[in-house]
């Protein structure tokens, strides 16, 4: 039972990096990482992730499931999996990737648990790796759902897509041959949920979530000014009851919704710069991942320790930061909130926006 981002925290499932496998080549992983990251990649593509990286993430998670144990949290993790093997569909073949990252691949909204389509055929049984979890929820009462499980074929990804240079029209590789969303393009605020579309959620994906929430919710769009967008959670972040984080430089507050109008605008300060060279050229994910905070409570925020300019914006704010090292978590995917997934908060289902 979970409505929102901020409600207190009571269990959570983290990620898990045994068996991490760099992802297989394919254009819907390629357009999504740095271009230099992504000549990496491909040249990587199937063969298990270097000790160099798996190490100094290992140790800096560890360090984080001990302070969400610490503050009363339950942590649940996936079971381990050999993501090197190699698996099938009639249409094409892939390695796995990785479960460090259940954001993406599970959407709680209140007692539910929504597998999802994602469009990166890397991650087509990820959700295999969490069927002991899901079961487990099921029998204490949960809803357990499936989206329709995309076929993933050359349909769907449009053949001449190029990532649009500045101040070009914004452009999609995916096209709207099916539904297709990873859970960590949307965010919860009791009634509402805030998405982005992106190269791994397509107008499809959204209205097929729109359609099966039914009335009792309503789903805004973010548009995000990224020209490689995935995933909310370095764009839009809501932190607590009418107040959210936003990217200056993907966000346009002017075209912010207007069910937010009433809501306290938190522009984030620019990211601390990154001097690891190796972490510069193996992270997945982009600069501002200092906006992928989890919150404990309406107060408390679990953030990157490296980002003190977040860390003095957020207790300028009236939050209290909890610093964390998690920042060699980039190269499998993300930081605090993608690394989690919150089964659990107290709290009841409201409408924030009225």
């Amino acid at each position: 039972m979970s409505h929102n981002e901020w409600d207190p925290l009571e269990e959570v499932v983290v990620g898990r990096l045994d068996g991490a496998t760099i992802p297989s080549r394919h254009p819907a992983v390629s357009c999504n990482i740095p271009p230099f990251a992504a000549k990496l990649q491909g040249l990587a593509a199937g063969f298990r992730y270097p000790r160099a990286l798996l190490d100094r993430a290992q140790e800096e998670l560890d360090g984080f499931i001990a302070l969400l144990e610490s503050a009363g949290v339950t942590v649940r993790r996936p079971d381990p999996v050999d993501h090197r093997q190699r698996f099938s569909t009639p249409d094409w073949s892939s390695h796995g990737f990785c479960t460090a990252c259940p954001r993406d691949c599970m959407l709680v909204v209140g007692d539910e648990i929504i597998e999802t389509p994602m469009a990166w055929p890397c991650r087509y049984f990820e959700t295999h790796a969490y069927r002991t979890l899901l079961k487990d929820c099921f029998r204490r009462g949960a809803r357990w759902t499936a989206a329709p499980r995309p076929q993933l074929t050359d349909e769907l990804f449009d053949p001449d897509f190029r990532i649009p240079r500045p101040g070009e029209p914004m452009r999609y590789l995916l096209t709207e041959f099916e539904p297709v969303f990873d859970a960590a393009d949307f965010v919860r605020a009791g009634r509402d949920l805030f998405v982005t579309r992106s190269n791994v959620t397509n107008l499809s994906g959204i209205e097929w979530l729109r359609r099966h929430l039914g009335p009792g919710y309503r789903v805004h769009e973010i548009h995000s000014r990224c020209r490689t967008p995935m995933h909310i959670d370095t764009t839009f972040m809501p932190l607590a009851p009418g107040r959210v984080l936003v990217n200056p430089e993907y966000v346009d507050v002017d075209r912010l919704p207007d069910v937010l109008r009433n809501w306290d605008i938190l522009v984030a300060p620019p990211p601390d710069p990154i001097h690891d060279r190796l972490l510069k050229v193996t992270s997945l994910c982009g600069k501002w991942l200092s906006m992928n905070v989890l919150m404990l409570d309406e107060r408390r925020v679990v953030a990157e320790r490296h980002h003190t300019g977040m860390l003095r914006a957020l207790e300028s704010w009236g939050f209290e930061p909890v610093p964390c090292d998690l920042m060699h978590y980039a190269p499998f995917g993300g930081s605090f909130h993608c690394a989690t997934l919150d089964l659990r908060r107290r709290g009841t289902l409201e409408s924030y926006t009225d």
